[in-house]
């Protein structure tokens, strides 16, 4: 058997269960598997147990699928045009890249072949591949041609190449969740998709997530089946990716796109944005529609931006809004402010901020960060709030779960004789038939799905329970000291937000003196993303933390 013909078994099986592949000419081979054996020797006494990897390249996908459809055009993008791109590029906010386009700098085709030359240079080999981008987008650069055709007046997201994770449904590509149970999932735009493209974003690809968003197992954060583990560019196997958005985190840290969309339904954006150095926003939930997105808890789960800086968030944000009548939770109102809130900063000297005083006595960073924010002219409070209880936490994501997944596959599944589970259950079984190719680290979360007897009342009153609780956490001391914000770390009260249903942006922070980025959260009442980037705004003008990661300059 030919190496040109065991590539086309692996394209025809990757695009679909049903689709053929005529190829006209001898296919290049891109990418070749490799040992990975050492790498996991390497990782074997890791401190963090969860990064003890039991595989990183994925035993299911073949890159050459995903990198050959645009190859020829890549290739012809030269290394000097690369090069002359890349100080107006690199690191650089949706505004400036606009205006270097405006003024006949480059096209949107160039962009788009930009970071596409970055992803195909950094991805391909082993030694330096993240394993984040786990598709691309076939017609991506004929769409970047059609924008150049037609740029006046647009929305600032117009044109600008966005990488999505792999939960979201896309109409020309496949929405896998990272499992092999969904790895030929055919599907229609999601709703933040459809208002993406009206909006003129172009969709470059999907990325890596933890599969499942992370309710599978115990696993890695950053790993699945279909796409592999993926690599903290600050660290490969070093620091952990933060999940289960670990892809949008990566290829934003990495600029593998202009910005990223992730999920959330508990740390899921605010975690990996700060384990990447990135700007994360986990919106009130309804802001955004969740309609398309494969499903953990329809009562907590919300996509947000990822972005390199705060003013690009607001734009992804603003993109992306819009009321979803399929999605019972989406708000009518339109909460303006949110596109130009970067444009107006807080000063220091009208901010009061609450700091906790756990996170004051035990992250020196933190604290040092507190203490700066002072000098500059905020007004802190000291805050020791009384920490709440999440007995029943699980029980939410475990039922709604149940329920929410096979409402998912009805409505959203356009390929059901290549998709053949229905429900938890079905995936559970399925993934038993191969566990060390489909669950390689178990499916306890699977399994305490299946187990969870809770009825619906209980549920219900779980729900209320901790909404309230969640809410009273952050609403005593914002409403005594009358705070525009509260401060945390990363996803450290992600649980408290997501059952509060309560947004909060994550900006860089600083590092660690390992290199492990950190970074400083505002969380925030109900639909005052506005106001929380305004802050951000303010900031991160004053602090410039982030750093590009040094092996991918």
């Amino acid at each position: 058997m030919t190496q040109r013909f065991i590539l086309l078994i692996f394209l025809i099986f990757t695009f679909s269960c049903k689709e053929k592949i005529e190829p006209e000419k001898e296919l290049p081979v891109l990418w070749q598997p490799y040992n990975d054996s050492l790498e996991l020797v390497a990782n074997a006494d890791h401190e963090k147990e969860r990064m003890r990897y039991k595989f990183i390249q994925s035993k299911v996908t073949d890159k050459n699928a995903v990198f050959l459809p645009l190859y020829d055009e890549v290739s012809k993008f030269s290394e000097e045009k690369y090069k002359t791109m890349k100080p107006l590029v690199l690191e650089q906010d949706i505004p400036t890249i606009q205006n270097h386009i405006n003024d006949g700098k480059f096209s949107y085709e160039d962009l788009a072949l930009f970071f596409l030359h970055r992803i195909y240079t950094y991805e391909l080999p082993n030694e330096t591949t993240l394993n984040t981008v786990i598709a691309l987008n076939p017609n991506v650069l004929e769409e970047a041609r059609k924008l150049d055709a037609n740029a006046v007046g647009k929305h600032p997201i117009y044109g600008m190449p966005i990488m999505l994770k792999d939960n979201i449904g896309v109409a020309n590509m496949k929405t896998t969740a990272g499992a092999i149970a969904l790895m030929h999932n055919q599907t229609d735009d999601a709703f933040i998709v459809e208002r993406l493209k009206k909006n003129g974003a172009l969709i470059l690809g999907k990325v890596n997530l933890s599969e499942w968003a992370n309710f599978l197992c115990e696993c890695p954060n950053g790993q699945s089946a279909v796409g592999g583990q993926t690599l903290n560019p600050y660290g490969r196997r070093v620091f952990d990716t933060g999940g289960s958005s670990a892809g949008s985190g990566t290829s934003v840290a990495a600029n593998y796109a202009v910005a990223a969309v992730g999920t959330e339904t508990s740390g899921s954006i605010l975690s990996p944005s700060g384990q990447n150095s990135v700007v994360g926003l986990k919106p009130t939930i309804g802001l955004l529609s969740r309609t398309g997105i494969v499903p953990i808890s329809s009562t907590l789960d919300t996509p947000g931006p990822m972005t390199k800086n705060v003013g690009d968030n607001a734009i992804v944000m603003s993109a992306m809004l819009g009321h979803d009548d399929r999605d019972s939770k989406s708000v009518e109102e339109e909460f303006p402010g949110i596109l130009s809130a970067w444009m107006h900063p807080t000063p220091f000297k009208e901010m009061r901020l609450g700091a906790l005083t756990t996170l004051m006595e035990n992250d020196s960073l933190y604290a040092r960060t507190i203490g700066e924010l002072a000098n500059q002219g905020a007004e802190i409070v000291e805050i020791t709030p009384k920490n709440i209880e999440m007995d029943g936490f699980l029980s939410i994501l475990n039922i709604d779960m149940k329920n929410d997944l096979p409402k998912y596959i009805e409505a959203q599944v356009k390929n059901k004789d290549c998709v053949l589970v229905r429900n938890v259950q079905d995936v559970a079984a399925f993934n038993l038939r191969d566990s060390l190719i489909r669950i390689p680290y178990g499916q306890a979360r699977f399994d305490g799905i299946l187990s969870d007897s809770t009825t619906v009342e209980e549920l219900d009153a779980i729900k209320q329970r901790l909404k309230l609780e969640g809410r009273t956490f952050f609403d005593t001391p914002m409403d005594e000291h009358n705070l525009d914000a509260l401060l945390s770390i990363n996803n450290y009260h992600a649980g408290y937000a997501a059952v509060a249903e309560y947004p909060a942006l994550t900006i860089p922070m600083g590092y660690k003196d390992t290199g492990e980025p950190v970074n400083l959260t505002f969380i925030g009442k109900p639909f005052t993303e506005a106001q929380l980037l305004r802050l951000g705004a303010t900031f991160e003008k004053a602090f410039r933390a982030r750093r590009i990661p040094d092996g991918y300059r």
